[in-house]
Protein backbone atom coordinates (compact mmCIF):
# COMPACT_ATOMS: atom_id res chain seq x y z
CA UNK A 1 0.00 0.00 0.00
CA UNK A 2 1.27 3.43 -1.00
CA UNK A 3 0.27 6.66 0.69
CA UNK A 4 0.41 10.02 -1.06
CA UNK A 5 -0.04 13.31 0.77
CA UNK A 6 -0.42 16.61 -1.05
CA UNK A 7 0.22 20.05 0.37
CA UNK A 8 0.51 23.62 -0.83
CA UNK A 9 -2.99 24.34 -2.05
CA UNK A 10 -4.84 27.50 -1.18
CA UNK A 11 -6.55 30.62 -2.41
CA UNK A 12 -4.71 32.83 -4.87
CA UNK A 13 -5.61 35.68 -7.19
CA UNK A 14 -5.51 35.26 -10.95
CA UNK A 15 -1.96 35.69 -12.20
CA UNK A 16 -0.46 34.41 -8.99
CA UNK A 17 1.53 31.28 -8.23
CA UNK A 18 1.36 28.22 -6.01
CA UNK A 19 3.69 25.29 -5.50
CA UNK A 20 2.15 21.93 -4.68
CA UNK A 21 4.14 19.19 -2.98
CA UNK A 22 3.53 15.45 -2.79
CA UNK A 23 5.13 13.05 -0.34
CA UNK A 24 5.01 9.33 -1.04
CA UNK A 25 5.36 6.71 1.66
CA UNK A 26 4.54 3.09 2.38
CA UNK A 27 5.40 0.26 0.01
CA UNK A 28 7.24 2.20 -2.64
CA UNK A 29 9.98 0.09 -4.15
CA UNK A 30 12.00 0.55 -7.26
CA UNK A 31 11.07 2.91 -10.04
CA UNK A 32 7.71 4.60 -10.52
CA UNK A 33 6.42 7.59 -12.39
CA UNK A 34 4.58 10.41 -10.67
CA UNK A 35 1.92 12.81 -11.81
CA UNK A 36 -0.69 15.35 -10.89
CA UNK A 37 -4.40 15.18 -11.61
CA UNK A 38 -7.12 17.72 -11.00
CA UNK A 39 -10.89 17.71 -10.74
CA UNK A 40 -12.68 20.97 -11.44
CA UNK A 41 -16.14 21.60 -9.98
CA UNK A 42 -18.57 19.34 -11.81
CA UNK A 43 -15.79 17.88 -13.93
CA UNK A 44 -13.86 14.66 -14.25
CA UNK A 45 -10.43 13.88 -12.90
CA UNK A 46 -7.89 14.79 -15.58
CA UNK A 47 -4.16 14.30 -15.87
CA UNK A 48 -2.45 17.67 -15.64
CA UNK A 49 1.19 16.64 -15.65
CA UNK A 50 3.42 13.60 -15.34
CA UNK A 51 7.09 12.90 -14.85
CA UNK A 52 9.14 9.80 -15.54
CA UNK A 53 10.80 7.61 -12.93
CA UNK A 54 14.13 9.38 -13.42
CA UNK A 55 12.74 12.88 -13.75
CA UNK A 56 13.83 13.27 -17.36
CA UNK A 57 10.57 12.81 -19.25
CA UNK A 58 7.61 15.11 -18.63
CA UNK A 59 4.06 15.51 -19.85
CA UNK A 60 1.77 18.52 -19.66
CA UNK A 61 -1.85 18.91 -20.59
CA UNK A 62 -2.37 21.59 -23.22
CA UNK A 63 -4.25 23.78 -20.76
CA UNK A 64 -1.22 24.20 -18.51
CA UNK A 65 1.72 24.12 -20.91
CA UNK A 66 4.04 27.05 -20.37
CA UNK A 67 2.55 27.82 -16.97
CA UNK A 68 3.06 24.69 -14.86
CA UNK A 69 6.30 22.83 -14.17
CA UNK A 70 6.54 19.37 -12.66
CA UNK A 71 9.63 18.09 -10.87
CA UNK A 72 10.60 15.34 -8.48
CA UNK A 73 13.19 14.34 -5.94
CA UNK A 74 13.58 10.59 -6.39
CA UNK A 75 15.58 10.01 -3.22
CA UNK A 76 13.07 11.92 -1.06
CA UNK A 77 10.04 10.36 -2.80
CA UNK A 78 8.69 13.82 -3.49
CA UNK A 79 7.06 15.47 -6.47
CA UNK A 80 6.22 19.11 -7.01
CA UNK A 81 3.96 21.12 -9.27
CA UNK A 82 4.92 24.75 -9.70
CA UNK A 83 1.88 26.63 -10.96
CA UNK A 84 2.41 30.11 -12.40
CA UNK A 85 0.09 32.67 -14.00
CA UNK A 86 -2.88 30.91 -12.50
CA UNK A 87 -6.30 31.37 -14.05
CA UNK A 88 -9.77 30.96 -12.54
CA UNK A 89 -10.26 27.86 -14.70
CA UNK A 90 -7.37 26.24 -12.82
CA UNK A 91 -9.61 26.06 -9.77
CA UNK A 92 -9.86 22.40 -8.81
CA UNK A 93 -8.87 19.77 -6.32
CA UNK A 94 -5.38 18.65 -7.24
CA UNK A 95 -4.29 15.06 -6.65
CA UNK A 96 -0.85 13.53 -6.56
CA UNK A 97 -0.56 10.13 -8.25
CA UNK A 98 1.96 7.41 -9.01
CA UNK A 99 2.31 4.99 -11.92
CA UNK A 100 3.90 1.63 -11.22
CA UNK A 101 3.97 0.85 -14.94
CA UNK A 102 6.43 3.76 -15.43
CA UNK A 103 4.13 5.28 -18.05
CA UNK A 104 3.25 8.85 -17.18
CA UNK A 105 1.57 10.56 -20.14
CA UNK A 106 -1.88 8.97 -20.02
CA UNK A 107 -4.32 8.89 -17.15
CA UNK A 108 -4.95 5.14 -17.27
CA UNK A 109 -1.35 4.43 -16.27
CA UNK A 110 -1.75 5.66 -12.70
CA UNK A 111 -2.42 3.32 -9.78
CA UNK A 112 -2.67 5.44 -6.64
CA UNK A 113 -3.89 8.92 -5.74
CA UNK A 114 -3.69 11.12 -2.70
CA UNK A 115 -6.58 12.78 -0.93
CA UNK A 116 -6.25 16.01 -2.88
CA UNK A 117 -5.57 19.63 -2.06
CA UNK A 118 -7.86 22.49 -3.00
CA UNK A 119 -6.61 25.22 -5.32
CA UNK A 120 -8.91 28.20 -5.75
CA UNK A 121 -8.06 31.01 -8.16
CA UNK A 122 -10.11 34.18 -7.82
CA UNK A 123 -10.76 36.54 -10.71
Amino acid sequence: QVQLVESGGGLVQAGGSLRLSCAASGRTFGAYAMGWFRRAPGGERELVSGISWNGIGTFYADAVKGRFTISRDVAKKMSYLQMNRLKPEDTAVYYCAISSSLRYSDSSSYDYWGQGTQVTVSS
